[in-house]
């Protein structure tokens, strides 16, 4: 009687590895963009502008309009009550405001002097870096 030699098979089939792979890839390409939530604000252009917020509270107002605090939509009615009660859980809050370029100088005025009288003492606009040579010119008038 004769005895066979097994040989153990030392190559791995990675095809089906590299197809799932690939696939994987192209899926987390096509949605990445997707999951990236924010609020569309064209900041006005300094040649000495701040850097994005990064503790505390954030009020962003669109050229529509539209008050959001801390990325959620507030009405007119909800956005006091909002920050009244942000400030009550931490009573020496800084607060940032992101308002859109075109947003009326008035409504930001009215928003600061709100924050004042509940006692945000620490306000800071947000802007968007720009340099001399790029920035948007004034209009006076």
């Amino acid at each position: 009687m004769r005895r066979q030699n097994y040989h153990a098979l030392s190559e791995i089939n990675v095809t089906n590895l590299v197809d799932v792979v690939l696939v994987l890839l192209i899926i987390f390409m096509v949605t990445a963009p997707l999951l990236q939530s924010g609020i569309d604000v064209r900041l006005p252009q300094t040649a000495t502008a701040t850097d994005e917020p990064s503790e505390g509270i954030v009020v962003t107002i669109t050229k529509e309009g539209g008050v959001f605090v801390n990325d959620v939509y507030r009405t007119a009615e909800q956005w006091e009550a909002e920050l009244t009660r942000l400030i009550q859980s931490k009573p020496d809050s800084k607060a940032y405001i992101r308002a859109d370029s075109e947003v009326d100088y008035g409504v930001v005025v009215q928003l600061i002097s709100t924050m004042k009288r509940l006692g945000i003492n620490d306000v800071g606009l947000v802007t968007q870096p720009g340099t001399k040579g790029n920035l948007p010119p004034v209009k006076w008038g």
